[in-house]
């Protein structure tokens, strides 16, 4: 199949790069968990709790933040199903720092309360919902759906605000991180105002 245009790539392959790129990932966050002989003998309640809640909270919040930018690169492909080399590296940095999400995801959920690792996890989740709010834009040049954008946009916001959260108060960061999971309400929102 020859491209309308020189210089354009499918992004088919870039997408069957991405799935297989985001289930690793997605695997990997799980590496980090305690193991079972973490305990001396047959834990109770409380050694449980103490052993598992951290690395679990982070793990949800990864695991919850990475299912939601895979769907919003997909959907992005089938808006944009050719693009330049520049979107295509681009697109690459995008998966990059989907690959790095469960080294920052095990740091988090071992020290999810110091206000460094915070502040380093949340940049990273702002560095992830930035380059997927610039491929959007990329991806919708020239055209007008606040719809799609909206989404795209609002982790950003949230993730810079978590950031700020992080250095005040980093047990909180993570309740305003889960605030990015109303995107797609956000995207809705925007389609309530423009039609």
């Amino acid at each position: 199949m020859h491209l309308p245009q020189i210089g354009l790539f499918e992004m088919r392959r870039l997408e069957m790069l991405s799935n297989t790129i985001f289930g690793v990932a997605m695997t990997l966050l799980a590496y980090d968990l305690p193991k079972a002989s973490s305990f001396a003998g047959a834990p109770d309640w409380h050694d449980v709790v103490r052993v598992y809640a951290q690395p679990v909270i982070a793990l949800t919040i990864s695991f919850v933040v990475a299912g939601l930018f895979w769907f919003s690169h997909h959907r992005r492909l089938a808006v944009a199903p050719e693009a330049g080399r520049g979107v295509v590296f681009l697109n690459l940095f995008f998966l990059l720092s989907i690959i790095l999400l469960p080294v920052t995801n095990g740091l988090y959920g071992a020290y999810r309360l110091d206000d460094v690792v915070a502040v380093i996890y949340g940049f990273h989740l702002l560095v992830i919902a930035t380059l997927n709010a610039v491929l959007w834009v990329l991806a919708l040049r020239g055209r007008h759906h606040p719809q799609l954008l909206a989404p795209a946009l609002f982790p950003v916001f949230v993730f810079a605000l978590g950031i700020f959260a992080a250095f005040a108060a980093p047990q909180i960061a993570q309740f305003v991180w889960c605030l990015a999971f109303l995107a797609p309400f956000a995207g809705w929102l925007a389609a309530r105002r423009s039609g």
